[in-house]
C-alpha cells in the first residue's frame, strides 16, 4: 500500500575534516563540493575528484547517500585512485608519520583491511589490503563509545 512504509532515518550528524565530509546528509555533501550523484540501487553516490587528503593526491573521492533520493545521510568518504593502486599508500605512510596506530585485519587471502586510528579524532580509516578492484581508503566515525577499533577485531597486529 502507498504510504504505508516507515520514514527513512534521519542522516547521521555532520563531521568533516580537512574540509571533507565524514559523515551527515546530502546538503554537507553538495556543500562540500560533492555532485553528479547517481542513484546506485537503493543508495546515492555522489563524487568529488581532485581531492587532497594529508596533502597527498590528487584522488577521487565519493559519498554514499542512504535511500534513492539520499534522505538518509552518509556514513563514510571513500577516496581512491582511478591509476595507481598504489596511491592511497602515500596517505598512510603520513599517518604513521603522524603517530596514528595501525592494525591489519583478515587472512591475508580477501577482504584484508589496515585500520588507523588515534584516540583525538572522532573517526578512523580503513584501507584495503588485498583486493579486486580499485584500492579504496575509507574514512569513518566511530562508534559513540569511542572504543579502539583494532581492539574489536578478532586477528589483528596492532603496530604503534
Amino acid at each position: 500500500m502507498a504510504g504505508c512504509s516507515p520514514e527513512p532515518p534521519p542522516p547521521p550528524p555532520s563531521l568533516t575534516f580537512q574540509g571533507l565530509p565524514v559523515s551527515g546528509s546530502l546538503k554537507d555533501a553538495v556543500r562540500a563540493g560533492f555532485g553528479g550523484c547517481v542513484e546506485i540501487a537503493l543508495e546515492l553516490r555522489c563524487r568529488r575528484d581532485n581531492v587532497k587528503f594529508f596533502g597527498q593526491g590528487p584522488f577521487s573521492a565519493a559519498v554514499d547517500l542512504a535511500g534513492s533520493d539520499g534522505a538518509s545521510g552518509f556514513r563514510q568518504l571513500t577516496l581512491w585512485h582511478d591509476g595507481d593502486q598504489n596511491a592511497v599508500f602515500a596517505i598512510t605512510r603520513v599517518l604513521q608519520q603522524q603517530g596514528w596506530r595501525y592494525c591489519y585485519t583478515g587472512e591475508e587471502n580477501w577482504g584484508d583491511q589496515a585500520i588507523y586510528t588515534r584516540d583525538d579524532v572522532p573517526f578512523f580509516m580503513s584501507m584495503d589490503i588485498s583486493y579486486w578492484g580499485k584500492r579504496r581508503l575509507r574514512v569513518l566515525p566511530r562508534a559513540g563509545d569511542r572504543a579502539d577499533v583494532c581492539a574489536s577485531e578478532s586477528k589483528v597486529e596492532q603496530r604503534p
